[in-house]
């Protein structure tokens, strides 16, 4: 549901403050320690992030996907970390249960989800099935009222904290790619289901991913998100809701970053004048900040168009395609502005360096948003 002008001016102005006065302060401690503070997640909570996209009947904001994308670019401009504590609860980790679940499934699910009490997890990626999403192998097999999961997946973002999965699962092992996979909702709390210690990375201290194994886990048939072999079906419409949301995170990050090598060249001075005067400097500025316009109006727009019920695949991954390769340009540029203090942890500038990379790879890496632009691309004739 669309939010009116005041409203939505009223939440932007609320979630500003909160990046602005709670969050960008202690950017550095996080990192360090590995670790959002437990008080800040509770303001988190008490503003209602965890539930944006969740519908109100269920507790949440119910936000349409431009209100969201709007909520989404004031968050990227504080660590990208602070964001991911609740980002599972708002896309990629609750949305299947939203357009896909049951009553019951909703109404037992779905207002904790919105609260933050109950934190989600996607459960897709494997060993052997990341970009190739298709080639799931973790099996699912009927038995009785309960299907027996046996399998592992990796790089599970917020899998340590999280009490529910949404789990890819093959059903059919007799069919090959996304049309044996099945969707299952799958309590933490289940015999067999083990969640490994979170993984050492590059970027983005603070939000942890782990891989997660299933040993003869039993799942209650109800548990199952629509029919069986449509889990293909329900990770794609996630990830087009997830990858606009990326997207405009993304350009958080970027307008962030511009404004951070602003006030630096403004300042910074070298031969007697701010380095702001010289050219070269304004040309990085001038590409940074016409490719970040560029991005939050591709954004925008295709948010617009989700709203308005128009299918938007290929205009989802062409937004975070483009916004992904623009923050890790406008990144590398800060890094050049700001020369050794961008290189050093002082000025913070590395460290958005490093934590911009993983746009990119998640949600779909680059190069499947390129397949996927072009294949849609070919099928609309241009």
């Amino acid at each position: 549901m669309a939010l009116d002008l005041e409203t939505r001016e009223q939440l932007i102005d609320t979630v500003a403050r909160f990046v602005a006065e709670r969050l960008r302060p202690i950017e550095a401690k996080v990192a360090e320690d590995d670790a959002v503070p437990a008080e800040v997640i509770e303001e988190m909570k008490a503003l209602g992030l965890f539930g944006l996209s969740i519908p109100e009947e269920y507790g949440g904001l119910g936000l349409g996907m431009e209100d969201e994308a709007l909520v989404a670019i004031e968050l990227g401009r504080a660590s990208p970390a602070f964001r991911s504590v609740f980002g599972t609860n708002v896309g990629i980790g609750s949305q299947g249960l939203v357009m896909f679940g049951d009553d019951a499934q909703k109404a037992k699910w779905l207002p904790g989800v919105a609260s933050g009490e109950v934190i989600t997890s996607f459960a897709l990626t494997e060993p052997e099935a990341g970009s190739d999403s298709g080639a799931v192998q973790t099996r699912a097999t009927l038995d009785g009222d309960a299907y027996v999961l046996n399998g592992a997946k990796r790089y599970i973002t917020n899998a340590g904290k999280a009490s529910l999965f949404t789990v890819m699962a093959r059903t059919n092992p007799d069919v090959k790619g996304g049309g044996g996979v099945s969707a299952f909702l799958v309590p933490r709390d289940l015999p067999g289901l083990s969640v490994s210690k979170p993984e050492k990375k590059m970027g983005q201290q603070g939000a942890h991913i782990h891989d997660v194994t299933f040993d003869n886990v039993r799942v209650p048939v109800e548990n199952r998100l629509g029919a069986e072999g449509e889990g293909f079906k329900v990770a794609m419409q996630v990830l087009d809701r997830g990858r606009l949301h990326i997207a405009a995170v993304c350009v958080g990050v970027a307008e962030r970053l511009i404004a951070d090598c602003v006030a630096y060249a403004s300042e910074r001075k070298q031969f007697g004048q701010p380095i702001a005067n010289f050219q070269l400097i304004q040309a990085m500025i001038a590409d940074s900040k016409t490719e970040a316009l560029a991005a939050r109006a591709l954004v925008l727009e295709t948010a617009r168009k989700r709203d308005a019920g128009v299918g938007v695949t290929l205009e989802a991954a062409a937004s975070k395609l483009f916004a992904s390769e623009m923050v890790g340009k406008v990144a590398d540029r800060a890094v050049q502005i700001f020369g050794g203090a961008g290189y050093v942890a002082d000025y913070g500038i590395e460290r958005l360096y490093r934590d911009v990379r993983i746009f990119r790879i998640y949600e779909g890496t680059s190069q499947i948003q390129q397949l996927i632009v072009a294949r849609e691309t070919l099928k609309q004739g241009g």
